[in-house]
């Protein structure tokens, strides 16, 4: 598409009828009116609350507005919304069977996929968040070594449990007494950690690439992650990558296999039966024996349709090259934000790989910046977000990401009239 073919996306005086009446309704039964980060406060007023249908890269809210979405659900739709054959093998399965007393066959094929893909992994576990992935990573570390102290770089996100919430309320100092910190990417910090766990260090979990919220997503440096590697060797403890948000957007073969670094256990969940409910572990053979020591299981952890999804996702993406697609688009797109940027005289970092960046703006109100920017794209037509990353997908189409610009080129110039 030529510049001169592109549609300038128009504002619109956005209808929120339907969202302002659900959100009356949702004051009186659920705490704070929604709970989690989608709480209405987290994000300008004229976002969307509720959404009524999604198809490909867009969204429709309750009113009936369109948009090119960028945050793909928070990662899971690595495919697009509604994927044809990946909802053709759920539908299947279902027909079938999915939850029944004992498992499914898919389990054993999704484990033996797993294993096949993922760099070093010799078994694999089955959950249904990510939070129950990092939690048995945890627990079988634990398990393995004997040993209580777990290592994580400051404010990393791991989920939504005692041990790793970022919300301190109703969290006792006993839940997080076997958590040290350290700094990403610093080794002094780092060892300093790991004198503090002493005879106690049975493991470290870290994410690929720093991605916490409101920061730069800043790549890991090879020689720290080399240096991790060779204290959990030469101490006998664990290396978990938590690759659930970054999982199967920068490599099929896990986050960390380009770097040529392999981690004991790997925890999976987001994208990997493209927005089915399902979360996995990995593991190497070593630890095969305290994996099988503790007890790990869920009332829904066995149901096969999203195993069977699972499976359909990952054969897609390897056939059709997918991380290449998100990749090329990608770019795309943190290129034409750069440049957009720098043309009204706007200071932003775009950080983070290409498939899933993130915009920060600087000059002393980030926030305040991005809450005006990200609203005005919004009425536009396009769903970015102020704090987040997005994530990129398959079904985003060259076009898709044309037209993103158009909407972010016009609120990078009305933030400028604003500042």
């Amino acid at each position: 598409m030529s510049a001169s073919e592109i549609i300038i996306p128009k504002p619109t005086d956005v209808n929120r009828i339907q969202d302002e009446h659900w959100r009356l309704r949702a004051s009186r039964v659920l705490p704070n009116g929604m709970y989690g980060h989608i709480q209405p406060h987290h994000t300008p007023a004229n976002y969307p609350q509720f959404f009524g249908r999604s198809a490909g890269a867009r969204v429709w809210d309750v009113d009936g507005n369109e948009y090119v979405d960028m945050l793909c659900a928070w990662g899971p739709m690595i495919l697009g919304y509604g994927h044809q054959e990946v909802e053709a093998t759920y539908q299947q399965e279902l027909k079938n069977r999915d939850l029944a007393y004992g498992a499914s066959p898919r389990v054993v094929e999704l484990a033996e996929r797993f294993v096949e893909l993922n760099d070093g992994a010799d078994w694999a576990i089955f959950g249904k968040n990510g939070g129950d992935a990092t939690t048995l990573a945890l627990t079988i570390a634990r398990a393995a070594t004997g040993k209580k102290i777990i290592l994580k770089a400051g404010p990393s996100y791991h989920g939504a449990t005692p041990w790793f919430t970022p919300v301190m309320s109703g969290i006792t100092p006993e839940d997080r007494a076997n958590i040290v910190e350290f700094e990403y990417n610093d080794k002094e910090s780092f060892n300093q950690a790991v004198v503090a766990a002493g005879d106690n260090f049975a493991g470290i979990i870290i994410t690929p690439h720093r991605h916490d919220t409101y920061t730069d997503q800043i790549p890991v440096d090879l020689a720290f992650a080399q240096h991790v590697r060779h204290v959990c060797d030469a101490r006998k403890a664990v290396l978990i990558l938590d690759d659930v948000r970054a999982g199967f957007r920068t490599s099929l073969a896990g986050s960390w296999a380009p770097i040529g670094i392999r981690p004991d256990m790997s925890t999976f969940s987001k994208c990997i039966a493209n927005g089915h409910a399902l979360s996995a572990l990995t593991g190497i053979d070593s630890l095969r024996e305290a994996a099988s020591s503790i007890y790990a299981v869920g009332s829904f952890w066995y149901a096969s349709g999203a195993m069977a999804a699972g499976l359909t996702t990952l054969r897609i993406l390897e056939e059709s090259n997918g991380i290449q697609t998100m990749t090329e688009r990608g770019n795309q797109l943190v290129k034409g934000l750069r440049e957009q940027a720098a043309s009204y005289g706007i200071n932003v970092v775009v950080s983070g790989p290409p498939t899933m960046p993130f915009v920060r703006f600087e000059d002393g109100k980030e926030m305040e910046h991005a809450f005006i920017w990200c609203e005005e794209a919004l009425r536009r037509g396009a769903y970015v977000h102020p704090w987040h990353n997005w994530f990129l997908s398959t079904a985003h189409t060259k076009e898709d990401i044309d037209f993103v610009l158009s909407a972010t080129d016009c609120a990078f110039r009305h933030l400028a009239s604003r500042i």
